[in-house]
């Protein structure tokens, strides 16, 4: 539990927490300042909390034109997509295939595992009667870290998510899965790139907006990339100086923020302790942990859900971000969906006072985290053009940014907070299925840069 402060009362207590979660434009401005810090050492190869990792791929111009396959792994459900693009930057998804993904492919061998892609591919191919005698670019958006060293090759340096498949931590995923279409006899494909679902995202919105140079995961976790030149990308020798590469910047990673005790003890009880601070503060993933904390030390001083014998927090991920959710939905005095879900967790004689209690902690976790999302976002905007003299928009993925109250409209508020008037050059859009469609426009920047 978070180590308590002497404060007993409840008007106290609750400054307390106003305090501590507080984001000021102070506070941004300094995020801001260590954000760039942090982007020019990875830049140049120092150590950093933000990767600055190398895509091998630039902003599409629109006119990419074709028929391309997509496939997308990053759960336990696996797709295969077909994407017809026109060359007047529409993108069309024109068959789509779901696969489940059972433990024993997740949790066996390399050859299990992708042999059950190149089935999923095969199975594909035949259903939507593709032609054969046709080669078809693709590319495998592969959600998990990877150490790329070209546009189509990269080895897998962790599993996360519940995958243990052996033989694959180390290995070139895009070698394993040729092998796997070679066993299967599927000629017709050729693997053009290893994509991240957050660069997925920057090119599927800049394929039909070319001011689209940010592009941003707020869902389960969090991240973003843009387009960096060439020539500040130091740590690299011998490229073109008047080239530009998308940058993923794996910024959840970032360690520059100041920390509550509750934060502090999130990291402890994680599994990655000392790393990601930034995503523990900001996705969907920690965001419902945080303030499960925060109504576990309410409870235990006595200060919300009185009369209930109350355990129904003690346990980690008893309360969710989609429950934080509902809670900051909830505009009723009456019996409604929030009472519902403390009365399935055990809480009896729930007041008022008690459910705004509960909103006004949701809503202090949740702000705080459009905050600093808002603040990065207007760290990178301001690296490409410290005036915000150009038009710049900023596509979106994740089902924070989507669902979540109130979320995307802070993120906003924060970027005129920052910019004032220069905001206006910022539009802030909602970019869906980055690992899908710009996964499929990334085989085609990748084949037309191969020509």
């Amino acid at each position: 539990m978070a180590s308590a402060s002497p404060i007993i009362g409840f008007d106290e207590f609750a400054a307390y927490l106003n305090k501590i979660f507080k984001i000021t434009l102070s506070d941004i401005k300094i995020l801001i300042r260590e954000f760039h810090t942090e982007m020019q050492k990875g830049l140049t190869g120092y150590e950093s909390s933000l990767k600055m990792i190398p895509s091998y791929v630039d902003r599409p111009n629109g006119k990419e034109k074709g028929q391309y396959i997509a496939l997308d792994l990053g759960g336990t459900n696996f797709r295969v997509l077909s994407v017809e693009l026109d060359g007047r930057g529409n993108a069309s998804v024109t068959a789509v295939s779901k696969f489940a993904i059972d433990i024993a492919d997740m949790q066996g061998t390399a050859e299990q595992l992708f042999g059950f892609i190149a089935n999923c591919i095969h199975q594909f191919i035949e259903e939507n009667q593709l032609d054969k005698r046709i080669q078809y670019d693709l590319a495998f958006t592969f959600s998990f870290p990877v150490d790329q060293t070209n546009i189509a090759a990269g080895k897998l340096l962790v599993w996360t998510k519940g995958f243990t498949a052996k033989g694959v931590e180390g290995e070139d995923v895009i070698v394993l899965l040729n092998e796997a279409l070679k066993k299967k006899d599927i000629h017709c494909i050729r693997v053009a790139a290893l994509a991240n679902d957050t660069v997925g995202t920057l090119v599927a919105r800049s394929y039909k907006d070319p001011s689209c140079d940010l592009g941003v995961i707020l869902g389960t976790g969090t991240n973003a990339c843009y387009p960096e030149k060439l020539v500040n990308i130091q740590k690299w020798r011998g490229l073109d100086p008047k080239g530009h590469m998308i940058i993923n910047m794996e910024w959840g990673n970032f360690n520059k923020l100041r920390l509550t005790n509750y934060d502090k003890d999130l990291d402890l009880a994680s599994p990655n302790t000392g790393a990601q601070f930034l995503e523990k503060m900001v996705s969907g993933m920690y965001l419902g942990e945080i303030t499960r904390l925060v109504v576990q030390d309410m409870i235990h001083r006595g200060l919300i859900f009185l009369g209930s014998k109350c355990t129904a927090f003690e346990k980690k991920g008893s309360l969710l971000t989609e429950n934080m959710s509902l809670v900051a939905e909830d505009n009723s005095a009456n019996l409604g969906e929030v009472e519902f879900f403390l009365k399935s967790k055990g809480i009896t004689n729930i007041t008022a006072h008690d459910k705004n209690i509960l909103k006004h902690v949701c809503d202090l976790v949740s702000t705080r985290a459009a905050k600093i999302s808002g603040g990065s976002i207007a760290a990178v905007l301001s690296w490409m053009d410290p005036e915000l003299k150009n038009k710049h928009t900023v596509g979106i993925d994740g089902s924070l940014f989507e669902k979540y109250p109130g979320f995307a409209r802070k993120i906003k508020a924060t970027c005129k907070d920052v910019f004032g008037e220069n905001a206006l050059n910022i539009e802030i859009v909602h970019a869906k299925d980055g690992s899908g469609k710009g996964a499929a426009i990334i085989a085609a920047v990748a084949a037309q840069s191969e020509k």
